[in-house]
């Protein structure tokens, strides 16, 4: 047996210069890190006595007798890349809810990669898990979806990601103090929206729009690069925010299908009551909004919202990694 463990992550600046059809033209880059929550993925050889073949439990409890009867699309691809023979089952579970807008299912992705590689006792480095990650979402599921997630779960850490027009990319580590990290997001909240949404049609908009997106997607890109400079220097909470609330005004705009009243309603909550910014994380639409509020005006800020599920969250250094093995 096999267990996995796959952190999920928090993108900061960036999102959306991480797609293919931006970056293999322009050049992208994306900056926030992991954080201490996480799907867990186990995988374990069936023996040959059950009337099926591969038992896959997630929201559904699946028993089949081939990879291609398989429902769920991520396990069903990856069964395929990696050419499974033997009787398989896989369990799934997450600390927190899919569809979220915290790369949820590329961890997951990611994770059943490497429980699967070290069941077969096969070495696995982060770039491969990340690339055949990538491979199977965006080219054998056809996701709408870009290039970053993958990589944060199998990297960890607090990160640039920088994503070049020859397709390749590289993951340099930002060199920031323990102390500074921990101001950081000791001055962030996640507030849950309750609202489920499927990132693959919001994209799918801001992907049929890209053209006349680029200017803001190019001005995201100057966001970006401007918060890296800043936080080279030492972080500043007030420059944060402020370039946050920045960043998702353009974010906002970029389809029809990123902000709605409800979202914007908790986004003007947030504001009054001492955020200095925020953004919906991921593709927008619902999940997760984060904010960054001083400790200062935390009291109040939480107050506003006592109705709506509220996560504290530490950044992490580890990728993907293999925390039970027994085969």
């Amino acid at each position: 047996m096999i267990i996995s463990k796959t952190p999920f992550r928090l993108s900061l600046f960036g999102g959306g210069t991480d797609f293919p059809s931006y970056y293999l033209k322009n050049n992208g880059c994306v900056v926030g890190g992991t954080i201490n929550k996480y799907c867990y993925v186990t995988a374990r050889y069936l023996p040959n006595v059950f009337d099926f073949k591969h038992r896959i439990v997630w929201s559904k409890n699946e028993t089949v007798n081939n990879y291609k009867e398989i429902l769920h699309p991520t396990v069903r691809s990856v069964f395929k890349f990696m050419n499974i023979q033997k009787g398989l089952e896989v369990h799934y579970q997450g600390d927190l809810q899919k569809n979220s807008g915290l790369g949820t299912s590329s961890s997951f992705c990611v994770g059943l990669f490497n429980s699967l590689y070290n069941l077969e006792n096969k070495k696995v480095n982060s770039k491969k898990l990340a690339l055949n990650a990538i491979y199977v979402e965006q080219k054998m599921l056809k996701e709408n979806c870009g290039s970053q997630d993958q990589i944060w779960a199998s990297y960890g850490g607090f990160n640039v990601i920088n994503f070049k027009k020859n397709g390749t990319f590289n993951v340099n580590k930002i060199k920031i103090s323990k102390k500074d990290l921990r101001n950081l997001d000791q001055n962030m909240f996640l507030i849950y929206t309750g609202l489920n949404r499927f990132s693959n049609d919001i994209e799918r908009d801001k992907i049929k729009n890209l053209d006349k997106n680029l200017n803001k997607l190019d001005k995201i890109n100057e966001i970006t690069n401007l918060f890296i400079r800043e936080i080279k220097s030492g972080i500043s909470i007030d420059v944060c925010g402020s370039l946050m609330n920045e960043y998702w005004n353009i974010k906002r705009t970029l389809s029809n299908k990123v902000t709605n009243p409800f979202i914007n309603e908790i986004y003007k909550i947030g504001l009054k009551n001492g955020a200095l910014g925020g953004k919906v994380i991921g593709s927008g639409g619902g999940g997760f909004i984060l904010f960054c509020c001083k400790k200062n005006k935390q009291k109040k800020f939480l107050n506003g919202f006592k109705k709506l599920p509220i996560i504290k969250f530490n950044f992490t250094n580890t990728g993907s990694e293999i925390i039970f093995k027994n085969i």
